[in-house]
């Protein structure tokens, strides 16, 4: 019998300007299945830029998607995005609950998604 390994997923990380920004892109991101879930933390930023140290209240998208998603994915992002030179960083996840895998699997192909289980009402990210 051969085993079947699981799908590789990967949480892709990007910033914008605004809460409003942060919601269209996430509702986006979602809609065209390019990831089953983005969350949106707000924060502050400290970096570096055209030569001077730059201050900033940002919007931290933590996308989850397949890694098979990622070209495309990143070419969206880049479209839409307000910034220059968007942060854009993929990171593989290692593992995780099967049936979360299965869900950003399914949530995330070309075909109709399946529906989360339904245990529960809204699923947790």
């Amino acid at each position: 019998m051969k085993s079947r390994s699981a799908p590789k997923l990967v949480v892709v990380t990007t910033s914008v300007a605004t809460a409003a920004q942060a919601d269209k892109l996430a509702s986006a991101i979602v809609e065209q299945h390019l990831a089953a879930c983005v969350q949106r933390v707000p924060m502050r930023s400290t970096y570096r830029w055209k030569g001077k140290t730059e201050r900033a209240r940002e919007h931290l998208l933590i996308i989850k998607t397949r890694a098979a998603c990622v070209t495309e994915l990143i070419a969206f992002i880049r479209r839409t995005h307000t910034y220059t030179l968007p942060e854009i960083l993929v990171t593989p996840v290692s593992g995780g609950l099967p049936d979360y895998i299965m869900w950003v699997t399914a949530e995330t192909t070309t075909t109709r998604p399946r529906r989360a289980p339904a245990t529960r009402k809204r699923h947790s990210t």
